[in-house]
């Protein structure tokens, strides 16, 4: 038992992304600015929707809550796989996947849940304007971002306590450059039948149902801004929710990609794709496609900016 439980611990080995030829050498150099495009984006976004009093609003509120997200799932993973790269090393100790796992899947989950509880918000703005205010009170907005990291933390303990309580064997490599769970159960000896109902459960919960409250929100959404009979009202209609699909549509579309296919349909090849994808360019693209178009977002970095300049 003690020989059993000592191999479980032992390091795991991660392929990693690049190799040491030229051409992976740009791409490791265009993944690591995409990454610091991704990680102060983000921190901007939040510190923006914090310092201006006028972004204290429920959506902007839930926004910041999704830049904390994309925050948290980009450094969880690209950092370890540069140390990786630069030094040579492509170990990952048994603790240090353990909580890796567990940080990526929390983030990837949340924000799961919170994209479709952003639905309901701007299904609410649109469809009940005039009881926006008491609908989405601070009480309410709150209790949506809890909902969101309290779920996604429970699930993905149990995801990361069961999967690592399996035993471990052979030659411990992970073909990925984190420890994402399809490739790390590739390793496990024992029975997964489990774990594999545990994946199941919660590809319904995190996945299907999300899709179909979107769906459900967007149905109403839609037949609202079409009775609308003011045609600056559909416009701000559409340009509010438009940010928000293009956003649903990455993630969830990436997510499906990457959880959703057949076993039998799995190279690592394009695992590594999708994580790439999910893991590095939407955390990416989100703050930016909020931002770029937003009208707020822009005066809030004029006043701020402002702001400090005076005090200077």
């Amino acid at each position: 038992m003690w020989q059993r439980n000592e191999t479980s611990l032992a390091d795991f080995i991660l392929e990693g992304l690049f190799d040491d030829s030229l051409t992976h050498v740009f791409l490791f150099s265009l993944t690591i600015v995409v990454f610091l495009i991704g990680v102060s984006s983000n921190i901007l976004t939040i510190l923006l929707v914090c310092a201006d009093p006028r972004l204290h609003t429920p959506m902007y509120f839930l926004l910041s809550q999704l830049s904390l997200m994309d925050l948290m799932h980009v450094t969880t993973t690209i950092p370890k796989m540069a140390a990786n790269h630069l030094s040579g090393s492509k170990s990952i100790s048994f603790v240090g996947c353990a909580i890796q796992h567990f940080l990526y899947l929390s983030a990837g989950s949340a924000e799961c849940l919170l994209l479709a509880l952003m639905s309901c918000d701007r299904y609410v703005a649109i469809c009940h304007p005039l009881h926006y205010t008491i609908l989405m009170n601070r009480k309410v907005t709150l209790m949506m971002a809890v909902m969101s990291w309290l779920g996604a933390s429970t699930i993905s303990l149990i995801h990361t306590t069961i999967l690592m309580h399996f035993p471990f064997c052979g030659s411990r490599m992970i073909h990925h450059f984190y420890c994402e769970f399809p490739a790390v159960v590739k390793l496990v000896c024992g029975n997964i039948t489990v774990y594999e109902t545990t994946v199941y459960i919660s590809t319904i919960l995190l996945l299907l149902f999300p899709i179909i409250l979107v769906s459900t929100s967007y149905v109403f959404i839609i037949r609202s801004v079409i009775q609308m009979r003011s045609a600056g009202s559909k416009r701000n209609a559409f340009a509010t929710c438009s940010s928000h699909l293009t956003v649903v549509s990455l993630w969830y579309g990436a997510s499906i990609f990457s959880y959703m296919r057949p076993r039998s349909w799995r190279t690592p090849l394009q695992d590594k794709v999708g994580a790439v994808f999910y893991s590095i360019i939407t955390p990416t693209l989100n703050p930016l496609i909020y931002t770029l178009r937003n009208k707020d977002i822009a005066k809030a970095v004029r006043r701020v900016l402002c702001r400090d300049s005076i005090t200077q």
